[in-house]
């Protein structure tokens, strides 16, 4: 049936006679009738309010949305993992003591910037305030980006409060630093004044803390969930001051300095630092504060519809289904097809208009909420994404969609008359801008295997785009309908 949609679609790019192409593309016992409709989309733009945030893009940074003139922010949480099975020299080894004691040289928190998905001005000065929390936020929980850690009473009230003032470029840090990154430019927080943990025991710093109870409690680094639940339950980068950036973290790392003596020569000193970084295994969330009355003002345009990230502004489509349907409920939808074509920017030469999303996911409303909480993938079925491709944003295929929509209400209304006022979004569907799935790739048995290292989350960066489309500017859907006889 591929094969055939794909001839007939190009058939009927040539020509608009389609009276032979069954028998052309089948044997005459097995005749293919193929015909065509064009139908009409509505849309409009809907306030996205909050999404999930379980995320593992972290952005951090306060800018102006010159489209709403007023200001989005983003600051999260982050935990650090281990990886089960970490080996560290014997405590007889340790050369870093204090009374007899081991302790660590020195501790610092590193974030590295993604440069190339940074906004604004490098040189622009940013103050962070890194802090401990109290207890770590729990992994089975479901948060959105409206969620605030430190409004939950999830901050530490004697923990750790070190504030940073920096700038993306960091033109302080000599080049031989900077050059030690494989993501650019970084950023630093010492944690070398002493620390009083919980219990009220006293530490020459953050780093001998977990040293030590590395060499106490072991038992605390047998895998992430017990490093987080009994040593290190995170850390919350709050956004203080600054304005005009948006960074992206590349990557966050917590590295603790030491020195220790190797069996092979105890005349010889081995600097070494051990290093945790936030990675997929362990839960990091972001808090987007982003004022609403701006984006009302853009929902409220009917010319037009929007899609905005973070935590924005989505694009909710209503599908003409029954129409599609009527009178076709046992063809074969071979094609589907709708595009979005965005609008240039009125003020295309503004070098602060936030860029278009790369890719947007169109999904069922009413599935919005499950799909991200259950990290889902798109399946080309009910769930298909599309990417910005010669100003369009196209979806091919969408009978699978269509069709189950039909067949959906069909069913419900043998059940309940009543069931499309019970269900007012049965035929709508959401366009939501994503950051797609990454992937690993790892050899097993001298075999490449591939496998996704995070699911596909709400885009947490600045984009914005205007789409064709409102209360006056339908979108057509082209449908290409067969018929075995």
């Amino acid at each position: 049936m591929t094969a055939i949609a794909f001839t007939a679609m190009a058939i009927l790019s040539c020509s608009e006679d389609t009276n032979n192409i069954g028998t052309s593309l089948t044997q005459t016992t097995d005749e293919l009738k193929i015909s065509t409709g064009i139908y009409q989309a509505t849309s409009n733009s809907i306030l996205a309010d909050s999404v999930y945030a379980r995320n593992f893009d972290c952005y951090f940074g306060m800018v102006k949305d010159p489209e709403t003139d007023t200001y989005v922010r983003n600051e999260f949480m982050t935990q650090f993992n281990v990886i089960e099975g970490m080996a560290m020299p014997d405590e007889e080894q340790i050369i870093s003591l204090i009374d007899g004691e081991v302790v660590a040289d020195s501790c610092e928190i590193w974030f590295y910037f993604d440069k190339a998905n940074c906004y604004g001005d490098s040189l622009t000065p940013m103050k962070i305030r890194l802090m401990e929390l109290e207890r770590p936020m729990d992994s089975e929980a479901i948060y959105y980006s409206n969620y605030d850690p430190e409004h939950e009473g999830y901050i530490r009230s004697e923990g750790i409060k070190k504030d940073l003032v920096f700038t993306l470029a960091n033109l302080t840090y000599p080049d031989s630093l900077r050059r030690t990154s494989n993501y650019g430019d970084i950023g630093r927080v010492t944690l070398n004044g002493s620390y009083k943990d919980k219990n009220g025991k006293e530490y020459s710093n953050y780093g001998s803390y977990i040293l030590r109870n590395y060499y106490d409690h072991q038992e605390y680094f047998k895998n992430s969930y017990s490093f987080v639940h009994n040593l290190c339950p995170g850390f919350y980068f709050k956004h203080l001051d600054g304005l005009g950036v948006m960074a992206k973290m590349a990557r966050i790392e917590l590295r603790i300095y030491f020195r220790y003596k190797p069996y092979s020569d105890e005349n010889k000193t081995l600097y070494t630092v051990l290093t945790l970084a936030s990675t997929p295994e362990v839960l990091q969330t972001v808090k987007v504060t982003n004022e609403k009355a701006g984006l009302e003002r853009l929902v409220k345009d009917e010319n037009c519809t929007y899609l905005k990230s973070p935590s924005g502004i989505f694009t909710e489509v209503t599908l003409p289904v029954d129409e599609i349907m009527e009178d076709h409920n046992v063809d074969y939808l071979l094609s589907v097809n709708m595009s979005f074509q965005r609008l240039n920017s009125l003020d295309p030469n503004n070098k602060y208009n936030f860029p278009a999303p790369s890719t947007i996911l169109l999904l069922p409303k009413d599935s919005l909420t499950y799909f991200f909480e259950h990290e889902k993938s798109y399946d080309y079925k009910r769930s298909y994404v599309a990417t910005l491709s010669k100003n369009n944003y196209t979806f091919t295929n969408l009978g699978d969609l269509i069709s189950s929509m039909y067949y959906d209400k069909e069913l419900g209304e043998i059940y309940d008359p009543e069931w499309k006022k019970k269900h007012p979004d049965w035929n709508k569907v959401v366009l939501v801008p994503i950051v797609t799935p990454t992937f690993t790739t790892s050899t097993v048995n001298n075999t490449s295997v591939t496998s996704t290292s995070t699911p596909i989350s709400h885009q947490i960066g600045l984009t914005s785009t205007q789409l064709v489309g409102g209360k006056n500017s339908p979108i057509e859907i082209k449908v290409i309908y067969a018929e075995f006889f």
